[in-house]
């Protein structure tokens, strides 16, 4: 087991666990004491299940017989004494294999088979499809077993050239990239479309995820892949051998499906081992590796400190032997500690600073409530001490004012119920410009305007005309937000004025974040458009695909957008019925009080005594409120090596919790 990774996935696994528990014991805390309402209740179960979803994905790209799988083999099954996964000259892998674990499923190799390509479905349906895929056990225990089962990673089959046109592995326009034909006129391609191994590796088991991708003509052959998996990535490790350097075909890899700075590259400079040379000195040998370094650093336009040359044959070997010293000499480990110290820290920044935000919201919210209750009790509190040494008179005098009071809120009622219609009538405009019809339309319109032109030559253009008014739908969105929130601010501030409310407003949700990934979207999907692609596009599989998995894409940006607007909206009006609430659970108290004081006047001490007694534990709720949100944001703060490794336990989300 890699000791590096492991401790820091460890570490990380730790900080999710104690930041989930501490989350989970505020959030009962607030459901205990009526401090959550469904806006609050919303954002806490959103942070949960971030805090949940622990995979971290890496993926591994690169030209046939760059040794990925010898690099797998090196990281994941050296503890089985020999290589699994095929890395042996003439025995590649043919598709894409995910290596994971799935707590509660057994250890199994799935494959889909490649005629799937020929159907309309994309690769995430078919996930859900147990029945498109063929399964065959694993067992751990036995590695022979075992490397004999994932040899099937690299199956071919014999098709016609047509069928491997349409297939996506041939082209009449770009013949350099079609397979060699055999003497019957037939071509292999591969016999699998995606291959996922559930396997109990220690790694795996702590929620690493890894994607071994096959090479460039797969690569650009599944749409999914390149447009989905891959940018979905949390890093990349691009291989290289030591031998060729980038070569053209490397280049194309990197150049139209690694080039954008979005990514986080890791770039692998392998088989370190065939520069060895008798005749040389080992300072020339390493002279030779570091020019060839500077040499990749330079054409890919990265540091060179992202070129990490190792043999992952040696490595595989020393670790199969026990051997530290010839492990450390093969390179591997700098590429580990890495991969642990520089991109582990990095996911826990961004939960960090989720889990902040939705904190500091849910406290504002919580705050408020408890400020409401708090000016309630003061209010009584000198009605009451107002009565000291008054008459019966004047108690009966003070209940029919209170009635009258009451009298008075319920008629506010009205107009916070046709505050409530107009505010819902602009929520609809507004969630309406991120509705599926419409982001439908417009891929619709899309397509519509790409199929004119001979070949998709005018594709690119349609494409960034659809991106050019999906922003608009989004700016249109933040505008009708703005609306709503100067609509609510102009009624809240009257209502607060002559009813007593509280009622606050956050600003409207600005969206940017959607229309920076809408913008990610067009620069990642674009490449694919140009007219180098034009022969891909051509292939009506591929452009189905293509226009599926955009529209997928699309479709997360535009449900999240329309999320956090109707999560805002909701947080908005939800203090109305609490407030509502607590005024007509206040009037409550204060008649029956009254009432109490009139029948019997030696209550009235007891009363004030009751009420004294109520504000210092409504200040003792918002101590505690204070300290355990200020726990929470130091545990999210804290490095992950200084949280402690708890017992996993699972929880139910709060939702269905209370």
């Amino acid at each position: 087991m890699n000791n590096t990774l492991a401790h820091h996935l460890d570490a990380l696994s730790a900080w999710r666990r104690t930041l989930d528990r501490r989350v989970r014991a505020m959030a009962h805390f607030m459901a205990e004491h009526e401090l959550r309402d469904a806006a609050a209740g919303a954002s806490l179960d959103a942070l949960l299940r971030k805090l949940a979803a622990d995979k971290l994905v890496l993926a591994c790209v690169a030209e046939v017989s760059r040794g990925k799988s010898e690099l797998l083999n090196a990281i994941f099954f050296a503890d089985t004494g020999r290589r699994v996964l095929p890395a042996t000259p003439g025995r590649t892998t043919m598709c894409p294999v995910e290596l994971q674990f799935h707590a509660g499923q057994p250890a199994e190799l799935a494959l889909l088979p490649i005629d799937t390509r020929l159907g309309e479905q994309s690769l995430a349906e078919l996930r859900t499809q147990p029945e498109a895929w063929q399964r065959l056990g694993l067992d751990p225990h036995n590695p022979d077993g075992l490397a004999e089962a994932l040899h099937l990673v690299t199956q071919t089959r014999r098709v016609s050239t047509v069928t491997a046109a349409a297939l996506g592995f041939w082209s009449d326009t770009h013949s350099q990239d079609n397979p060699p034909r055999l003497d019957d006129g037939s071509v292999e391609v591969p016999a699998w479309r995606h291959a996922l191994i559930n396997y109990p590796h220690p790694l795996l088991q702590r929620g690493l995820v890894v994607i071994d991708t096959p090479g460039l003509n797969a690569v650009g052959a599944e749409p999914e892949l390149t447009l989905g998996l891959l940018p979905a990535a949390h890093a990349i490790v691009f291989l290289l051998a030591a031998d060729t350097g980038v070569s053209r075909s490397d280049l194309a890899i990197w150049t139209e499906h690694l080039g954008d700075d979005t990514l986080e590259r890791f770039v692998v400079l392998n088989k370190t081992d065939i520069l060895a040379d008798p005749l040389s000195t080992p300072a020339a040998v390493a002279a030779q590796l570091d020019g060839q370094r500077r040499k990749i650093a330079q054409t890919l336009e990265v540091p060179a400190s992202r070129i990490y040359p190792l043999s992952a044959r040696d490595a595989l070997a020393a670790r199969v032997n026990g051997d530290a010293a010839a492990l450390e000499r093969s390179g591997l480990p700098a590429l580990e500690v890495a991969l642990a110290g520089e991109l582990l820290p990095r996911q826990r920044e961004l939960l960090a600073r989720a889990a902040a935000g939705t904190l500091q919201t849910v406290r504002q919210a919580a705050t408020r409530r408890l400020g409401e209750r708090r000016r309630h009790n003061a209010e009584q509190m000198l009605e009451l001490r107002g009565l000291r040494g008054k008459s019966h008179a004047k108690v009966q005098a003070m209940l029919l004012r209170l009635d009258a009071e009451m009298g008075d809120f319920e008629r506010c009622t009205s107009r916070l119920s046709a505050l409530r219609v107009v505010h819902l009538r602009q929520l609809q405009k507004a969630l309406g410009a991120l509705s599926a019809d419409t982001l439908r339309e417009e891929v619709a319109t899309m397509r519509a305007a790409m199929a004119a032109t001979p070949l998709h030559l005018g594709a690119r253009k349609a494409f960034a005309a659809t991106c050019e008014r999906l922003r608009a739908a989004l700016a249109s969105a933040r505008s009708q937000s703005e609306e709503i929130q100067q609509m609510l601010g102009a009624s809240y501030q009257q209502l607060n004025a002559e009813f007593g409310f509280a009622f606050t407003l956050a600003s409207a949700p600005q969206l940017v974040r959607f229309v920076e990934e809408l913008d990610l979207i067009e620069r990642s999907y674009g490449r694919y458009l140009g007219p180098m692609q034009a022969w891909r596009l051509s292939s009506p599989s591929f452009m189905e695909q293509f226009q599926r998995m955009l529209l997928s894409k699309l479709r997360v940006v535009f449900e999240n957008a329309a999320g956090e607007v109707e999560l805002w909206s909701k947080a908005a009006s939800a203090q109305i019925e609490q407030q509502l609430r607590e005024r007509r659970r206040a009037f409550a108290h204060r008649h029956e009080a009254l009432q109490r004081i009139q029948a019997a006047s030696g209550e009235l001490e007891q009363r004030i005594a009751e009420v004294e007694q109520q504000d210092k534990r409504l200040a003792g709720l918002q101590w505690r409120l204070d300290s355990m949100v200020d726990q929470v944001l130091a545990a999210a703060q804290a490095a992950p090596d200084a949280a402690p490794i708890e017992p996993e336990r699972s929880a139910p989300l709060l939702s269905s919790a209370h």
